[in-house]
């Protein structure tokens, strides 16, 4: 039988569209899309902006092992102690994985977006620390939220065209093989994962991708390596992102903006109606350390 969460409570609003989740430091960070700005929210709702995002839509966060920030889009960023921005790497990419061990992967896809039409297959990419690359998957269908199990042993990403989470083992020089399917059934988009190696995720089910009003508008549940599904919390908006954290690593925070179509993202950031949420979690965080 499926768990419901507590009802979640909200920690702050007024934004215009929120993605990539990540508990660091203390605080919970995010990429505001539309605004070009990556913002740090604490328990009580206090808000700091952290430093700089690309304008456009589509990039994502996470931090080197010595702490720098690294923002992607259409530029793969880093962002130096002093506030310099560098280009890590010239192509850009759509998100982003640090492992403990310091392997950068970035997936990515050729698209026009918002608009155009469907995706070419997307890959991911092992980027090293002087900025070159080498392609360790491909063929992915829409590729999204990456994560590395608590063992650094396996990488899960949401295939989110596909409706399925895939997996893949980890190299110690980073590469990846042994793909196979994680959980199908699923609208994954920005995923995380618990010390159990559960991954929270985005089902099929909500208004968001039926079309059903009688549905909610968004959810995640957290499923298990095979597809079974153990707790689920709905949420008023669409879900786009979740993560762990807050106190002991407790606190599921869920990312959720309105979602009219990809041709109407730039028309809903205006509204500033995207809200952070958060309710608490059945398992603590992964982590990892430095986050």
């Amino acid at each position: 039988m499926v768990e419901y969460l507590p009802q979640p409570r909200t920690l702050l609003t007024g934004l215009t569209m929120v993605e990539s989740a990540r508990w660091h430091d203390g605080r919970l960070w995010f990429a505001h899309w539309g605004a070009g700005e990556v913002l740090a929210v604490d328990m009580n709702g206090r808000v700091e902006v952290m430093g700089e995002g690309p304008r456009a839509m589509g990039w994502a966060i996470d931090w080197l092992p010595d702490g720098r920030l690294v923002t992607t889009g259409p530029t793969l960023t880093r962002h130096e102690s002093h506030g310099e921005l560098v280009a890590h790497r010239a192509r850009g990419g759509n998100e982003i994985v640090i492992d403990p061990h310091g392997h950068m992967f970035v997936d990515g896809f050729d698209v026009d977006f918002p608009g155009g039409g469907a995706p070419e297959p997307g890959w991911i990419d092992l980027v090293a620390p002087d900025g070159t690359s080498r392609r360790v998957a491909g063929d992915l269908e829409f590729p999204n939220g990456m994560v590395v199990t608590p063992d650094g042993a396996t990488l899960v990403v949401a295939e989110s065209m596909a409706g399925r989470l895939s997996a893949f083992d980890i190299g110690d020089d980073g590469s990846l093989s042994g793909r196979r399917v994680w959980a199908r059934g699923l609208a994954p988009d920005g995923i995380c994962v618990d010390a159990e190696s559960a991954v929270w995720a985005q089902p099929a089910d909500t208004a968001a991708h039926t079309g059903d009003p009688r549905a909610p508008a968004g959810a995640c549940v957290r499923v298990l390596d095979g597809g079974a599904i153990t707790h689920r919390v709905d949420t008023e908006l669409a879900c786009f992102s979740c993560a762990l954290g807050g106190p002991g690593g407790r606190h599921l925070f869920l990312l959720c903006n309105e979602f009219e179509g990809v041709d109407r993202m730039r028309a809903v950031q205006a509204r500033r109606s995207a809200r952070i949420l958060v309710t608490e979690a059945p398992v603590p965080s992964a982590g990892s350390g430095r986050r």
